[in-house]
C-alpha cells in the first residue's frame, strides 16, 4: 500500500470509479524495471542456465521502492521468471547479432524500456546506430541511471504509442538519421500485450514503412487465450501489472499470426514458444512459460522495390 500511495503522490496513477488507471506519461514504467532486474539476476542462476549477461539492469530495480522490500522481491523475482527472461533475452540477442554480422547497421528498439543492448553489445554495434523509442518518463529515467556509461551510438526518440500517431514515426526516425533504404532490425520486446489492437496494427504498419526489404521485426507476444481465458497463474500476473497501471490488453492467436503479418508486409521466419527455446538453449523439456512467444519476421519486398545490397 505504501508503494501505491507513492505512485499516486507522484502522479503515476489515478483512482477512479473504474479502479486504478495509469497516467504513464508522468512516471517511468515499473514493468520495464522488473524486466531489467530479471535480466541482471541471471547471474544468480547455476552456470548452465546463464544465457545472457546484463550487469546494468539491477540499477533500475533500485529505483522502484517495492522491489527493495525483501519479501516482495522474493515473490516478484522467482527463479522461474529469471530463467524465462534469460531465454527471451538470449533468443533476441542472437537475432540482433546475426543481423549485425550480416551487415545490418540500424537497430530500432520500440518501447525500449530499460533495454541495455546498446551498452551490452557496444563492440558489436560499433558501426551501427541504435534508435530507442519509448515514453518520455521511462526514457528520462534510463538516461539518468546510465548517464556515465558509454555504448553504441544511440538516438533517443520520446514517444507515446497510445497518444501520438505512430504513422509519424518513420519521419521522426528519418530526422534522427535513419535511412529507410537500408536494412533495419526492429526489436519490440515486452510491449504488445500492453497496447490496444489499433495501436498494434498502426505500429506494425509504421515499422513496414521505415523498413527496407529483408529488414527484421522481432517481437514478443502473448496468446489471446491468456487475455480471454487466463489460468490462475496468468490471472495473478495480470492483476499485478494492472495494479501498477500497465494492464494486459492484447494477445495474438498463433494460427492467425502469419496471415495477419503478411497483410502488413511481413513474413514469419519463426514463431518460437518458451518451451521450444528451453529445449534448444537449456536442453530442458520441463520448462515452459505457457502462451508466451517470440516472433522472428522479415519485411517482404513490395512490387517494384529492390533489396538493399
Amino acid at each position: 500500500m505504501m508503494f501505491m500511495r507513492s505512485l499516486r503522490r507522484k502522479g503515476a496513477l489515478s483512482f477512479t470509479r473504474r479502479g486504478i488507471e495509469p497516467i504513464v506519461r508522468n512516471f517511468p514504467s515499473v514493468t520495464a524495471a522488473w524486466v531489467a532486474a530479471c535480466r541482471s539476476f541471471g547471474v544468480l542462476l547455476p552456470e548452465g542456465e546463464r544465457l545472457a549477461d546484463d550487469p546494468y539492469g539491477a540499477r533500475f530495480a533500485r529505483t522502484v521502492p517495492l522491489f527493495r522490500a525483501p519479501r516482495v522481491a522474493r515473490a516478484l523475482f522467482p527463479r522461474r521468471a529469471i530463467v524465462y527472461m534469460q531465454l527471451r533475452t538470449r533468443a533476441i540477442d542472437d537475432a540482433l547479432l546475426d543481423f549485425v554480422r550480416g551487415g545490418g547497421r540500424q537497430v530500432v528498439l520500440l518501447g525500449a524500456g530499460f533495454d541495455c543492448r546498446a551498452l551490452r553489445f557496444a563492440r558489436e554495434l560499433a558501426s551501427a546506430t541504435v534508435f530507442e523509442v519509448d515514453h518520455a518518463a521511462t526514457q528520462a529515467r534510463k538516461r539518468a541511471v546510465l548517464a556515465n556509461d558509454v555504448g553504441a551510438k544511440t538516438e533517443y526518440v520520446a514517444w507515446d504509442f497510445e497518444e501520438r500517431a505512430v504513422s509519424e514515426l518513420p519521419a521522426e526516425l528519418a530526422a534522427r538519421g535513419h535511412d529507410a533504404s537500408q536494412k533495419t532490425i526492429t526489436i519490440w520486446e515486452g510491449v504488445t500485450m500492453y497496447l490496444t489492437p489499433r495501436a498494434i496494427d498502426e505500429t506494425v504498419t509504421a515499422v513496414a514503412a521505415y523498413s527496407a526489404p529483408e529488414s527484421r521485426l522481432v517481437f514478443t507476444y502473448m496468446e489471446r487465450s491468456l487475455i480471454e481465458r487466463p489460468s490462475l497463474r496468468a490471472r495473478a500476473g495480470a492483476a499485478l501489472v494492472g495494479l501498477v497501471g500497465e494492464p494486459f490488453r492484447f494477445g495474438f492467436e498463433p494460427s492467425e499470426l502469419g496471415g495477419w503479418l503478411e497483410a502488413r508486409g511481413f513474413s514469419v521466419d519463426r514463431d518460437a514458444t518458451m518451451g521450444e527455446l528451453a529445449r534448444e538453449l537449456l536442453g530442458r523439456a520441463d520448462f515452459d512459460w505457457g502462451g508466451r512467444h517470440i516472433a522472428f519476421t522479415r519485411r517482404l519486398p513490395r512490387r517494384g522495390e529492390t533489396r538493399p545490397a
